[in-house]
């Protein structure tokens, strides 16, 4: 469904409850579409596979750190930086005007003082919508999903939609579901109250043992 559109956050945040999501050709692209798959993908909150050299990487918690909405342009520009993209300079603008209105927000990994991944998304009401996600080092983006499924668990979220599904989404747990299955979703999630950004830093050893009481 392609329709060239004039967006602001708040058209935005409309067309995510309504279940749709924008994207562009490419970054240099000046125009924008409408996106609503027949299939979607979701990652349960509840069905994050974590391999075992993965739990390695968790535990060894001297090796990186966690933050949360510290530097949500450089986690969208990383997710932009690729031979193709989706993100185009209105789509980053207008991600930007949403996290400064608290409905954008990201998750970053560091390794030795730089980016070594992150995530970005959107949440409204009970709902996060993932947009994307990079990985500069080993495992910066799988630890990303980690830490952000736990605190999507953690803060009151009860869908984690990921917009379509990739071989890596679903080697973590991600699935897809049909769009009606996923309307129904989201009109419950956005019902609900979530607090993306009040929910604390989870320390890894916490993370490992809610992982293992959900898998």
């Amino acid at each position: 469904m392609r329709d060239d559109v004039l967006l602001t956050p708040e058209l935005l945040l409309r067309a995510y409850q309504a279940g749709i999501f924008p994207m562009s050709e490419a970054r240099h692209s000046e125009t924008l579409f409408w996106v609503d798959p027949e299939r979607r993908g979701i990652m349960p909150l509840d069905g994050l596979h974590v391999s075992r050299s993965l739990r390695k990487a968790i535990r060894r918690n001297d090796d990186y750190h966690v933050s949360i909405n510290t530097e949500f342009n450089a986690v969208v520009e990383g997710c932009a930086n690729r031979a193709e993209t989706w993100i185009n300079d209105e789509l980053r603008q207008l991600y930007f005007e949403l996290h400064i209105a608290g409905f954008a927000h990201s998750l970053e990994i560091w390794m030795d003082g730089r980016l070594a991944g992150g995530i970005f998304g959107v949440g409204i009401g009970g709902a996060f919508f993932g947009e994307s996600m990079f990985s500069a080092r080993t495992n910066g983006s799988k630890l990303a999903m980690v830490f952000l499924v736990d605190r999507l668990r953690e803060a009151g979220y009860t869908l984690f939609d990921t917009q379509f599904i990739t071989d890596h989404l679903a080697s973590l747990g991600a699935i897809e579901v049909a769009r009606a299955d996923y309307r129904a979703a989201l009109a419950r999630a956005l019902t609900q109250r979530a607090n993306f950004a009040a929910a604390p830093l989870a320390e890894p050893h916490d993370v490992l043992q809610r992982i293992t009481q959900t898998s």
